[in-house]
């Protein structure tokens, strides 16, 4: 009633003419202004959801995320596009690396230590892993990766050794040990050409350390881009007993069909980072409390600030009800990459409840060989190489998850391979609506959001995305490009690069080529 009388006031004022008819018009504007932008935010609340014809529905064609993205015309390619030189003349030292943290932070790191030796035409000495402080693990790069393959593949572009060579001079032999340097975090280019190239030259060889995050990933050269990209997805292979491992557990995965990887991160050091600690018991809080003071620098974290802006990682529930409302159901087979999920069975009990088909590495392998390595690098390897030959993935909080992150930009890379990427953010307010009591319209306020989201197709990086999650456009190319700079190189780069090689006098007979341009999945 009382919006009709404003309406009869409103419709008396345009009558009357003059000023008054004009500010009768302006109100009119501003109501409806008004109206539609409540109506607006309020369709967008699962509480206030108004329904809506079939034809406005929000949809996700699930059958459709079983297939690779569309590739709009790309596809990857890391090959050098300009004159690329191999390493060139004498050496100016050796350079030594401790790459700290987790298996996917080391990888990111070992991939800034070729092209900080290429920068400073630098002899790289195979990187150590930090294994024993993360892991307590003490297989380093020799157990994890391949490393004829990964000197092999590299050979156009860094010299490698496998230890510092030792040195003979006056009759006696000593061993370099290497200047040690600290390296400034996200370094620049500048700081590799002047600082550290000057100890290097003085010393002989230089050890820096830590180096995780120590060379700047935005870098205005693309060719330096590309190298990354073929250390990251070419160079950097497991050892065949874990490649061998890996795929057994995806054809036993994929023998009854398709199946979806998540990542699903709700452990005690991410949930401690994050500062989500209201929903567990007292003594859970006061665990996640101890291990923040311990390990993070003091802040103040408010639970309902966090969550509100998608701070906090999604719980298993909210994971399997953003499935759902995306149309999976019971039947959906879903490999679970996790480590110890803190807070224990109760809260997967909901998962299961809706999604019962659920592996990880241990229930698939028939060799016994995870249960004995369940924490340290092995059980990370074979967790990242399911993740990526999965036909869906999912990470379930990745702000500074260098596994997913790492993921991501890999399956982008291995041919626009799906991903769902749930928007935290947009998804809290909808989750929190439920909660209080107001679960009308949920599962399509869920789909409204995801339909916004990317699905693994190519997409400009934005800071504060990593360039290790998408190097797009970087190291892909087209062939009809409308930009020249994307036009893929020729088919004989190989041969250019091996005759460059060999004019430099720097070639190993003995060392064959391997094909920089083509997809991981012919590796």
């Amino acid at each position: 009633m009382a919006t009709r009388r404003r309406q009869q006031q409103l419709k008396q004022q345009l009558l009357s003419g003059g000023i008054q008819g004009l500010v009768g018009k302006i109100s009119i504007a501003g109501i409806v202004v008004v109206l539609c932008t409540f109506y607006y935010l309020s369709s967008a609340r699962s509480n206030r959801s108004v329904p809506q014809s079939a034809g406005d529905r929000s949809e996700v064609n699930v059958e459709k995320l079983w297939e690779t993205a569309p590739s709009d015309g790309w596809r990857p390619s890391s090959a050098p596009r300009s004159d690329w030189l191999p390493p060139q003349g004498q050496t100016n030292g050796y350079l030594r690396v401790r790459c700290n943290g987790g298996l996917n932070q080391q990888r990111s790191a070992i991939c800034n230590a070729v092209l900080a030796a290429r920068i400073m035409n630098a002899t790289l000495v195979l990187p150590e892993l930090d294994a024993n402080s993360f892991w307590h693990d003490d297989s380093g790069f020799q157990g994890i990766y391949d490393v004829e393959h990964f000197i092999k593949t590299l050979k156009y572009d860094v010299r490698i050794v496998e230890s510092i060579p030792e040195v003979h001079k006056n009759g006696k032999t000593r061993k370099l040990k290497g200047h040690q340097l600290r390296p400034p975090r996200d370094a620049p280019i500048s700081w590799y050409t002047t600082v550290a190239l000057e100890k290097m030259k003085e010393h002989g060889a230089i050890y820096l350390t830590p180096f995780s995050h120590r060379l700047a990933e935005e870098i205005d050269n693309a060719e330096f881009q590309r190298l990354r990209c073929r250390v990251n997805y070419h160079a950097l292979r497991f050892k065949p007993h874990i490649m061998e491992l890996s795929n057994s557990i995806v054809t036993r995965l994929r023998a009854q069909g398709h199946f979806m990887a998540i990542h699903l991160r709700f452990e005690m050091d991410m949930l401690a980072f994050a500062g989500c600690f209201d929903i567990f018991t007292p003594e859970e809080q006061k665990i996640l409390r101890k291990y923040r003071e311990t390990n993070f620098a003091p802040k103040d974290l408010v639970y309902n600030e966090r969550r509100a802006i998608g701070k906090c990682p999604l719980t298993p529930e909210e994971v399997s009800l953003v499935l759902r409302s995306m149309g999976f159901d019971k039947s959906t087979r879903i490999y679970l990459a996790a480590g110890d999920l803190f807070g224990g069975e109760r809260f997967m009990k909901p998962f299961r409840s809706l999604f019962p088909h659920l592996e990880n590495h241990s229930s698939v392998d028939t060799t016994g060989e995870l249960v004995k390595n369940n924490r340290g690098l092995l059980g990370s390897a074979v967790d990242y190489m399911v993740c990526l030959l999965a036909d869906i993935f999912m990470p379930t909080y990745d702000g500074p998850s260098n596994f997913a992150n790492n993921l991501l930009g890999h399956r982008l890379y291995y041919g626009f391979r799906t991903v769902i990427r749930p928007d935290r953010k947009g998804l809290a307010p909808v989750f929190i609506d439920r909660e209080n009591g107001h679960p009308a319209g949920f599962e399509e306020a869920v789909r409204r959001v995801m339909e916004n989201t990317n699905f693994g197709g190519p997409h400009k990086r934005i800071s504060p995305e990593s360039f290790y999650t998408n190097s797009w456009p970087e190291c892909f190319c087209q062939m009809s490009p409308q930009n020249p700079a994307d036009k893929c190189p020729p088919d004989n780069i190989m041969d250019i690069l091996n005759s460059r090689l060999e004019s430099g006098a720097l070639v190993d007979s003995s060392l064959s080529s391997s094909n920089l341009t083509t997809s991981q999945s012919t590796r």
